[in-house]
C-alpha cells in the first residue's frame, strides 16, 4: 500500500502511522496548493466504544521546500487534545451530536496549527479548532457532513485546515501484489502460480470501506513559492516544491501507575514520514525500513542505491518469462536507472517531457515534488504524466491517481525511453495496472475542499 504499515516498527504505531500523501494546485481554487496527509490507517468504522482519533502524544508535521536543499522552508505542525466530557459513562455519546459543541458528544478533540519558518521561528496560527467525531452511525450522527463541513477552519493567515476523519481513497488491489508480483493482466504468465487463477480474476480494492485520519491543508501559492510570486512559468524553477510529512513522539516515555498520568520528556523524535507512495514500501529494504522512517530527505542518498536497481525490476523477467526481456537486458547491464532516480530523488528535468518539469536539483531527496505552475487538468488521467496528463503523478499527487500503476510501470521500464532513446521498453510494461481506479472506491471524493470523501459509518459498516 502507499505506506500503510509499511515499516516493522511503526506498524505497531498506527497513530503515527503516515499512510498517504497528497499534494496538488486546487481544483477549487487554482491560485491555492491543497496538501493532505494521512495518519491511522485501514481503519473499521465500526470500532466502538474506543473509535479512531489523533494521538495527543504525537507531533504531526507537513513540510514545504521552496529551495531544492531537502530542508523544509515552511513546516505547518499541528498537536492535538482530547477533552472528556463525562467521566461516569463508557460512552462515546450520550444522544445524537448535532453540531461540534453538542453536550451529548462525550470525547471531542481539538487542535493547534503552528507556523515554523526556515529559520526555526514558530507563529501559532491557530488554537483549540475542533476536530469532527468519528462517523459512528446514522443515529448518533443524523448529518456527518454537515459536521466535516463546519470543522473546515479558514485561519486569520490565510491558510484553510481541517483535521478529521475520512474515508480512505487509496485505492489498491495488495493481496495481487504482495502475493509474489501477481499482476492481474497478465496472471496466466506467472512463473509459478499460472495455473492458480480463474479467468474471471477481477482485482480487488483491499482499502475499501476504511477509514484514516486526514489532516489537510490549502494554503496559497504565493506563500509556498522560493520567490513569492502569484505567477511564474512552469518551466522556473521557482515553481516547484518539495512536500513531505512526518510524525514525531518524545525520546523518553514513562507510563504512570496506580492512576498516575504518563511522562514524555527529551526532544521530538521521528518515528514515521512519508514523501512519494510506495518508496518505503517497495524500494527500501526490510532490515533499513525502520531507519528511513527516522531520517529527513536530505539524507536520502544513503538509500539512492536501492532506486538505482529496484529488487522488483529484477524480479519482473524472472517472475514472467518473456514479457520483460528488455528489461532484463537493461538489468544485466547493471547501469543505475537514471529514469527511477529522477522521478523519485531529483525530480525530472526540463526538455524530457515537453511542457513539463518538477526538478528541484541535485540533492537526491523522496518528496513529492509540484510544479505550482501547472493547472488543473480539464479531465484527469489517472496515469497521471505517463498518460499524458501533466497535472498529475509524479507531479505531485492527487487523489484519484493510479500512483500503484504508475510505479509498477516505471519499474517495469515504460519510463526509461525518456532517459535513453534507444531503449525500447517492453510491450508488457506500458500495459501493467492493477486494475482499479477511484470508482473502486465505494465513496466519492468532494469536489472542495479538504476533497477526501465522508467517512464510512459504523452502523452500515459493522465488519
Amino acid at each position: 500500500m502507499s505506506s500503510h504499515r509499511e515499516a516493522p516498527e511503526i506498524s505497531k504505531d498506527p497513530v503515527a502511522d503516515s499512510s498517504d500523501l497528497y499534494a496538488f494546485v486546487s481544483p477549487d481554487d487554482p491560485d491555492t496548493v491543497t496538501i493532505i496527509a494521512n495518519y491511522v490507517p485501514l481503519q473499521l468504522p465500526s470500532s466502538g466504544p474506543n473509535f479512531f482519533e489523533f494521538g495527543d502524544d504525537v507531533l504531526y508535521e507537513i513540510h514545504i521546500d521552496a529551495n531544492g536543499d531537502a530542508r523544509p522552508d515552511i513546516t505547518y505542525q499541528f498537536r492535538f487534545r482530547t477533552e472528556l466530557r463525562n467521566d461516569k459513562t463508557f460512552l462515546y455519546n450520550t444522544g445524537q451530536i448535532k453540531s461540534l459543541d453538542d453536550e451529548n458528544w462525550n470525547r471531542r478533540q481539538f487542535y493547534s496549527v503552528t507556523k515554523v519558518d526556515k529559520n526555526g521561528k514558530s507563529t501559532v496560527l491557530a488554537n483549540k479548532l475542533p476536530c469532527p467525531p468519528a462517523n459512528v452511525g446514522r443515529v448518533s450522527i443524523p448529518n456527518y457532513a454537515k459536521l466535516a463541513e463546519d470543522a473546515v477552519h479558514k485561519l486569520k493567515s490565510r491558510e484553510k485546515v481541517f483535521a478529521g476523519q475520512r474515508a480512505d481513497a487509496f485505492f489498491v488491489d495488495l493481496g495481487s501484489i504482495f502475493d509474489l508480483a501477481v499482476l492481474r493482466p497478465f496472471r496466466d504468465k506467472h512463473l509459478v502460480g499460472q495455473d492458480l487463477f480463474a479467468a474471471a480474476s477481477k482485482a480487488v480494492n483491499a482499502t475499501d470501506k476504511t477509514n484514516v485520519h486526514s489532516i489537510a491543508i490549502q494554503v496559497p501559492l504565493d506563500m509556498v513559492r522560493r520567490d513569492g510570486k502569484k505567477r511564474v512559468r512552469a518551466k522556473d524553477a521557482g515553481a516547484v516544491i518539495g512536500v513531505w510529512t512526518s510524525a514525531s513522539r518524545r525520546q523518553v516515555e514513562v507510563r504512570g501507575d496506580k492512576g498516575g498520568g504518563d511522562v514524555v520528556v527529551g526532544p521530538q523524535v521521528q518515528v514515521s514520514r512519508l514523501g512519494n507512495p510506495l518508496f518505503n514500501e517497495v524500494i527500501v529494504p526490510m532490515a533499513e525500513k525502520d531507519k528511513w522512517n527516522s531520517l529527513p530527505p536530505s539524507e536520502d542518498k544513503r538509500f539512492a542505491e536501492f532506486v538505482a536497481t529496484p529488487e522488483l525490476g529484477a524480479l519482473l523477467p524472472v517472475l514472467y518469462p518473456g514479457l520483460f526481456d528488455n528489461l532484463d537486458a537493461l538489468n544485466k547491464k547493471k547501469e543505475p536507472r537514471a529514469d527511477l532516480l529522477a522521478i523519485l530523488l531529483t525530480g525530472i528535468p526540463d526538455g524530457i517531457i515537453d511542457g513539463f518539469q518538477n526538478n528541484t536539483g541535485k540533492v537526491q531527496a523522496d518528496m513529492l515534488r509540484l510544479n505550482t505552475a501547472i493547472p488543473p487538468a480539464a479531465k484527469e488521467n489517472k496515469f497521471g504524466v505517463v498518460g499524458g496528463d501533466l497535472a498529475g503523478f509524479p507531479n505531485g499527487r492527487r487523489i484519484a491517481d493510479d500512483v500503484v500503476s504508475i510505479s509498477l510501470r516505471a519499474v517495469a521500464g515504460a519510463t526509461v525511453p525518456l532517459v535513453d532513446a534507444e531503449f525500447e521498453a517492453d510491450a508488457a510494461a506500458g500495459l501493467v495496472e492493477q486494475g482499479l481506479s477511484i470508482n473502486d472506491v465505494s465513496a466519492k471524493l468532494l469536489k472542495k475542499f479538504p476533497f477526501l470523501p465522508t467517512p464510512f459509518d459504523g452502523f452500515n459498516n459493522p465488519s
